[in-house]
């Protein structure tokens, strides 16, 4: 372990930090400084490499230079799930970003055995996890404005709305082409990059993985080198299903757990659907479930989670999907 933690606190435009020492747990020093490359740079001279670690939340897009900088000049940095950072707080009162800062290096002191450091990922899988967020994002802008011109087009039936009808078809066709520009980025990086182009190729062989599926579990998993474990990534899906019971009082019944990747599982179920009806394996299992009384959404997880493990098969194993009869 090393001798100093500095925990940061990210915003917009600063960071404030503060740095503790591990034995005694104790502030050194503390501060704020821009959120810019350069006052990071010059403040990062200020630190040894081999005595100071750096702990941080995962803020998105505000902690991107911080994160570039940190692993550009070589220095050790954990990057923690601002979620759990709150849960482990426990009786907490007020809140301040330097208070923040302090409460992220003393996590990182008193739960160094859990941490690892992290690993930026390489600059495709990083384009592609901005590329397929925003396509997401296009997804949803295109949802809306479909439904908002269903909605003028019967208005127009009795008020005359035919300029808003004009002005949403154009965005609508505009948004359109966006996802497919966005869609044709994805692949070129896809085919530019051996690795990736091995995993999308054997993932997208499997019945009901299709090429968005494909590319956000490899954005996801960082080409499969950030879950080693199907089941693992099953529950960061929210397709693992949990007891809920205590005693002999509390029986809940097992279900799935709120706290999970929304986008995935929406996914993963849509092409669950989808490999029921064309794989005569998943198919039978499908209707068997039924027949025994299980609940449709119940066994639709089931099948998304055998998908899971399909995948993870073929990129892990590096064995072809063998499609098998019902």
């Amino acid at each position: 372990m090393k001798n100093l933690i500095s925990g940061i606190d990210i915003s917009k435009d600063t960071l404030d930090y503060c740095s503790l020492s591990t034995e005694k747990v104790e502030v050194i020093t503390r501060g704020v400084l821009d959120n810019e490359k350069k006052a990071i740079e010059k403040w990062l001279k200020s630190h040894d490499q081999k005595n100071t670690v750096f702990a941080l939340e995962h803020t998105g897009h505000y902690g991107a230079t911080l994160i570039n900088c940190l692993h550009k000049n070589g220095y050790v940095f954990y990057l923690i799930n601002p979620l759990e950072l709150k849960k482990s707080l426990g009786i907490d009162r007020g809140k301040s970003d330097a208070k923040d800062a302090y409460r992220i290096a003393e996590y990182a002191i008193t739960n160094k055995h859990k941490l690892e450091p992290y690993q930026l990922p390489k600059e495709n899988l990083g384009r592609l996890k901005a590329l397929i967020t925003a396509r997401e994002r296009y997804v949803k802008m295109s949802v809306q404005v479909q439904n908002s011109l269903k909605a003028n087009e019967i208005l127009n039936q009795s008020i005359d709305v035919k300029v808003l009808i004009k002005e949403e078809k154009k965005q609508y066709k505009s948004i359109q082409k966006s996802i497919r520009n966005i869609e044709n980025e994805m692949q070129k990086i896809i085919e530019a990059d051996q690795e990736l182009k091995s995993s999308y190729k054997k993932m997208t062989a499997v019945i009901g993985v299709g090429p968005v599926i494909a590319i956000k579990c490899i954005a996801e998993t960082d080409n499969f080198l950030k879950f080693d474990d199907p089941r693992k990534f099953s529950c960061h899906c929210g397709l693992a299903p949990f007891p809920y019971q205590s005693g002999t009082s509390i029986k809940g019944r097992t279900k799935t757990h709120f706290l999970r990747d929304k986008s995935l599982k929406a996914v993963l179920t849509k092409r669950a659907i989808s490999a029921i009806q064309h794989d005569p394996q998943l198919k039978t299992y499908y209707n068997r479930k039924i027949k025994e009384g299980k609940h449709h959404m119940s066994v639709i997880n089931a099948v998304a989670n055998k998908l899971v493990l399909r995948i993870f098969a073929v990129v892990k194993r590096d064995e072809p999907f063998v499609k098998l009869a019902a």
